[in-house]
């Protein structure tokens, strides 16, 4: 099976522009490639995870990837699947996004000995002049196509500003300039980019008289058609301070039954064989194929070490045990008034509910326990001395837990 088969086979190819040049490039290890990083958060998140495993795929095949990072498109803004304009951010915090990414990223890709590089796009957007841009690019685009695009049509209902419009023709110009920089001849992303990636290509031939091509991959979404990596709480982060290990292999552990095999084979690196023979895995099978997605993709960001942790402390859990790689959540002496902690404050300190209201309603349900004893009163108060020796167990529904401890 060659590398194009394979990728087709997990299911993430979605697009592409000259399907028989790109299979020659990559299967051949011939291609030198990029995928754009926009450091829109001081961390990668699940969003991102399947773009670096593409980029690690098409390495180990011998081809060449670029970490493109934004530093100049975050400067603006992708609309692309927004409803509101993004929130703008000073030079620092895109510098700081940036340098976060570098490190997580290096868990994926081999920067050793020119096997691949790591590009800023601030290095030639942020020295442009204006007009020379108006002159030199404007001609070679029309508003009316790009108004049609997908990734602007959210934007267009409550209003899309000039700042965002000018979004893709920074996108295009930076696979114009990697490809005279880098002789980068193909862009891989996400498939809402689909657009923006097009008029890279276009712009290339244009000004160079030069083919360049892009393929897009499949969205991650789940059964439901939302996109994977969002909890309750928040995005599923790869950087274990924001995201630990446990909730990490948790969110996989947890994923719809109708979800877990797709997972398998876009995110995971087993053969593809093994994975085609899940395919008639049923009922408690689907738990042992969940245990395993996320077993991997644990190990993959985090490490085999914290994956074993990870799934012994789950097993612990489930079996009624405690774990001591349980996710942790520290009170102090202010959190306490007269000695105790009322369980809609203590449910929010923990982090497992993002609102007082959140954790009203889960108490209600009765989905919360404390050591094992469901609490049903809203106004229920547990005492400082609760929190003594390894703390307490602290569970909201049958799969989130924290342990609650007295700093």
């Amino acid at each position: 099976m060659t590398l194009y088969e394979e990728l087709q086979a997990r299911g993430l190819i979605a697009q592409v522009t000259d399907e028989d040049l790109i299979k020659d490039l990559i299967n051949n290890g011939k291609a030198t490639f990029y995928i754009g990083f926009d450091p829109t958060a001081d961390s990668l998140h699940v969003g991102h995870f399947m773009a670096l495993c593409l980029m690690k795929r098409l390495q180990m095949a011998g081809n060449k990837p670029i970490a493109l990072l934004g530093g100049g498109t975050g400067m603006i803004g992708d609309p692309s699947g927004r409803s509101d304009l993004r929130q703008m951010m000073t030079p620092e915090t895109i510098q700081y996004n940036c340098d976060r990414f570098k490190e997580q990223m290096s868990k994926f890709i081999d920067f050793s000995d020119d096997k691949a590089l790591m590009v800023n796009n601030a290095d030639w957007l942020m020295d442009l002049n204006y007009i020379d841009v108006l002159r030199e690019v404007g001609p070679h685009f029309s508003v009316n196509r790009m108004l049609a695009a997908e990734c602007y049509k959210q934007r267009m209902e409550k209003g899309l500003t000039f700042l965002e419009f000018n979004y893709m023709i920074m996108q295009a110009y930076d696979f114009y300039a990697l490809y005279q920089r880098y002789d980068c001849s193909l862009q891989f992303g996400g498939d809402d980019q689909w657009a923006n990636m097009l008029a890279g290509t276009e712009l290339i031939r244009r000004k160079l008289g030069k083919d360049a091509s892009a393929m897009t991959i499949t969205l991650l979404l789940n059964s439901e058609g939302n996109k994977m990596g969002k909890t309750q709480s928040g995005a599923v982060w790869l950087d274990p301070n924001k995201t630990s290990p446990f909730d990490f292999y948790q969110y996989w552990r947890n994923i719809a039954d109708a979800d877990v095999l797709k997972c398998i084979r876009m995110l995971t690196f087993l053969p593809i064989e093994e994975i085609n023979a899940m395919d008639s895995w049923e009922g408690s099978q689907l738990n042992k194929a969940k245990e395993i997605l996320a077993y991997e993709l644990t190990k993959m960001v985090h490490s085999e070490e914290e994956a074993e942790k990870a799934q012994a402390s789950a097993k612990a859990l489930f079996s009624q045990g405690n774990a001591a790689d349980m996710p942790t959540a520290e009170l102090t002496a202010e959190d306490f008034t007269d000695g105790t902690i009322d369980i809609l404050t203590l449910l929010l300190k923990s982090g497992l509910v993002p609102s007082k209201s959140e954790a009203r309603r889960a108490v209600e349900q009765g989905g919360v326990s404390a050591d094992g004893e469901k609490i049903t009163d809203i106004h229920g108060v547990l005492a400082e001395n609760a929190f003594d020796g390894d703390g307490l167990v602290l569970k909201k529904g049958k799969k989130s837990f924290r342990k609650v401890v007295l700093k």
